[in-house]
């Protein structure tokens, strides 16, 4: 993921606080949006529904805390990173926010690349998690564990060669895209072997066989999609 797609929902009370924060994670090329209460803060987060939440602890008509609790319970921001901003000494936050379903907390004041860098670690963490989600594909009522090489349909298990579960797995993984030709000789067989367009038909033919041929689609002189 890129940096401009990755949201960031900045909420303080302290128009300083959004003012400088919210520049230095501008500038490294985060798409940042501000809120200066916890209720904003929610309402901002259903819209959004930012990766990474960096929120303030005493603020007015809702604190951070409560803020955090009901985000917490919000379907769409499961996998949402929540980072407390608490000032020096304040203990009984940090713990509180922990409780509350923070994933961690930066201390106040901090430093512009202190700050930065502290966000980029939180990050990691969202692109560990994707790569973790990637393993296990789900395409319609078909199953593709990628990390184990396994293809599960209804619950059955299907073996499949390691260049048809490739192939596959390319397709499914954007249903209803079509992928040309090219593109899909590209990522599967790469420089490995010469190879030509005949070798894919047959590849999808064997899926068809083996997976279903209502989930396979010609696109004539482009290519193939998969359908869930």
């Amino acid at each position: 993921m890129k940096k401009k797609e990755i949201k960031i929902l900045l909420v303080d009370d302290e128009p300083d606080i959004l003012e400088i924060v919210g520049y230095n994670l501008s500038s490294e090329g985060y798409n940042v949006t501000t809120a200066t209460n916890g209720v904003e803060a929610i309402s901002s987060a259903k819209k959004e529904k930012p990766h990474l939440i960096i929120l303030d602890v005493m603020m007015p008509e809702m604190d951070g805390i409560e803020t955090c609790e009901k985000m917490r319970s919000m379907p769409e921001l499961n996998n949402a990173i929540i980072t407390f901003l608490t000032a020096r000494g304040e203990d009984y936050s940090q713990v509180a926010g922990f409780d509350a379903g923070a994933d961690d907390y930066i201390t106040k004041p901090v430093k512009p690349k202190v700050l930065v860098s502290k966000v980029k670690a939180l990050l990691r963490r969202l692109k560990e998690q994707e790569e973790q989600e990637d393993d296990v594909l789900k395409a319609g009522n078909i199953i593709i564990n990628r990390d184990e090489y396994k293809i599960i349909k209804e619950g059955e298990e299907i073996i499949l060669p390691r260049k048809e579960f490739e192939l596959l797995s390319l397709l499914a993984s954007r249903p209803g895209k079509v992928f040309k030709r090219e593109d899909i000789l590209d990522q599967v067989w790469g420089n490995e072997v010469v190879v030509g367009g005949r070798t894919i038909d047959v590849h999808i033919r064997k899926l068809r066989e083996k997976i279903g041929d209502d989930h396979f689609k010609t696109v004539k002189g482009v290519g193939y999609k998969f359908v869930q």
